[in-house]
């Protein structure tokens, strides 16, 4: 792995610091902590695009905008033995996500599978979090989200699908579950902002201009997707070369799945805008499935059926000047492994951000190891 010079900071005081932020600003403590637990994975994982820098702008300014509400009230809109719709009321996404995963694992259990909807919801955090509590219970756990428009279809240049990522957790007789959570395009928003903050550009080929171009500015692609000026490219790229119809074709799938199941929102109307072009709460679905491997062949002989298979495609012949396979979930469980003990790396402009957040909020008692 390679050595990285950004300072760290105790998980635990993280975690404490953005718990204290949240409920300054009204979420109850339980789901305060909730929120920050799902942010903190995403570090823990390595996927930097979706932790704490993400903190601020995805969900602290959007409360104080008024477009996301930190009180969660969560209708049950409809409910059969296997299935519920779920209204979040513009509530937190991730305490959407509890609720819901949790909701499917229940059912799983008695009937062996469940399957959850939700409307009205707003950014839930890594996805691969809410999978990962099915593979806990010995489950195939699946969701999925519709997202602010930033993908084109193939063939096209004008923003119409989310980053919509379809995920699967598999749990396995090792000691990390098969956890296969990415978008459905080649780049997604929040890996941009990563690049942005860092200062980096964009690899030619993942975004496109509306005439055309492959655009690779971090910094000003933020904002030509916002003002639909730009937009992604499918998984696969721009094209039917490298099979980007493939990717376009997955994002509308999930687009479907989380907006029809729920008769909710889709497409441009999730961009966060009202007809005057005043921001407004997102209105964005998710869905959720749990499957009971226990209703099948037994959880034990899923697990190891499941580990052979990723065993094996480890162990297989590696091309030329490549050491090592590696299965979906391996990569991240060796980040945490490297990161358990040191904490989280935060960079220069989250540090900003925090001590900011400190200040403004009087947390006086909380002092980041970055600060001089």
């Amino acid at each position: 792995m390679e050595k990285d010079t950004r300072p760290y900071v105790p998980w635990k005081l993280m975690d404490d610091f953005m718990t204290s932020v949240f409920v300054r600003l009204g979420l109850p403590e339980d789901d305060a902590r909730l929120c920050s637990d799902v942010l903190l994975e995403s570090d823990r994982r390595g996927i930097e695009s979706h932790g704490c820098n993400r903190f601020k702008p995805i969900y602290i300014d959007r409360i104080k905008a008024g477009i996301l509400n930190p009180i969660t009230k969560i209708d049950i809109l409809k409910e059969t033995p296997t299935t519920a719709v779920l209204d979040a009321n513009d509530g937190m996404g991730m305490v959407a996500g509890k609720k819901a995963m949790d909701l499917c694992i229940e059912k799983a259990h008695q009937y062996g599978m469940g399957m959850v909807a939700v409307r009205n919801s707003s950014h839930y955090g890594i996805a691969g979090y809410w999978t990962t509590l099915a593979t806990k219970e010995n489950m195939i756990g699946i969701t999925g989200t519709n997202a602010r428009p930033s993908i084109a279809p193939t063939f096209g240049v004008e923003n119409m699908l989310g980053t919509n990522p379809l995920t699967f957790g598999l749990p396995t007789d090792e000691p990390f579950p098969f956890v296969l959570d990415c978008a459905t395009s080649i780049i997604q928003n929040g890996k941009i902002e990563y690049y942005a903050r860092i200062g980096h550009d964009v690899p030619a080929g993942m975004v496109i201009g509306r005439d055309g171009s492959q655009l690779t500015d971090s910094t000003q692609i933020l904002k030509d997707i916002r003002s639909q000026k730009a937009a992604l490219a499918p998984l696969g790229g721009l094209g039917e070369l490298f099979a980007g119809y493939k990717g376009y074709g997955y994002a509308t799938v999930v687009e479907i799945l989380s907006a029809a199941l729920q008769s909710g929102i889709f497409l441009k109307d999730l961009d966060g805008k009202d007809e005057q072009g005043n921001i407004r709460p997102y209105h964005l679905g998710h869905f959720f499935i749990a499957i009971d491997t226990e209703a099948f062949m037994g959880a034990d002989a899923f697990k190891k059926t499941c580990g052979d298979i990723l065993r094996a495609l480890r162990a297989s012949e590696k091309a030329p000047g490549q050491s090592r396979i590696y299965t979906a979930g391996e990569k991240e469980y060796d980040t945490w492994m490297y990161r358990k003990d040191k904490g989280v790396p935060v960079t220069e402009a989250v540090q900003k951000e925090f001590i900011q957040l400190r200040d403004e909020f009087g947390l006086t008692h909380i002092h980041f190891p970055f600060e001089s």
